[in-house]
């Protein structure tokens, strides 16, 4: 038998699912859901679908966007010649906040961690490697978080990337190691982009 009615508790268990959400918070959810206006539960139902049916990942840099590549590729005022490689969407988000950074991005959407099965196929390890080859690109800035598979991640594609010709640079460690990008602040992300350095 379930702790509470089961529309309830399946609520809970949907919320439960998103990451970062444990049990109580998922609850706490799931009884906001409940206790909405019936217009205002459609609305956010239907925002959950919008964003589900219009949002996929940009085919130049895996960004997300509605469009159909993202406003950052879009844009040619944008320096091409400069990528900066990101574990997570969350990260481009952070860094565009600086406003100091007018290269362009590609996101990996993981880190290789072997012990979590994540191997450089599951991750856009390969359209990188082969974005750089066809584009004209000077630099590649690594910002994956300064955890240990981001550094891992950030030694394999410093590897693949040196024969290529193209310069391969490292956020300066502005940020504390083992923290996520998406919680620096934009002083300490500016630093961290001024002070990147060779790998």
């Amino acid at each position: 038998m379930a702790d509470y009615i089961e529309p309830l508790q399946n609520l809970a268990e949907q919320f439960a699912r998103l990451q970062g959400v444990g049990k109580k918070s998922a609850f706490r959810m799931a009884f906001s859901v409940v206790e909405m206006d019936m217009s205002d539960a459609v609305a956010f139902a239907s925002a959950i679908m919008e964003a589900k049916e219009k949002i996929h990942k940009c085919p130049i840099c895996g960004n997300l966007t509605d469009e159909e590549i993202c406003y950052i590729c879009d844009d040619d005022t944008r320096d091409k010649s400069v990528i900066c490689v990101v574990e997570d969407v969350k990260a481009v988000m952070s860094i565009e906040k600086v406003r100091e950074y007018r290269g362009v991005y590609h996101v990996l959407h993981g880190v290789i961690s072997p012990v979590n099965g994540m191997t450089p196929d599951k991750i856009s390890f390969r359209e990188l490697i082969e974005r750089v080859g066809k584009d004209d690109v000077k630099e590649v800035i690594i910002a994956t978080n300064p955890t240990p598979d981001g550094e891992v991640t950030a030694m394999y594609i410093s590897k693949y990337l040196k024969p290529l010709g193209v310069k391969v640079t490292r956020l300066a460690y502005g940020i504390p190691v083992g923290s996520d990008l998406e919680y620096a602040d934009e002083v300490t992300l500016g630093r961290a982009i001024e002070g990147r350095r060779d790998v």
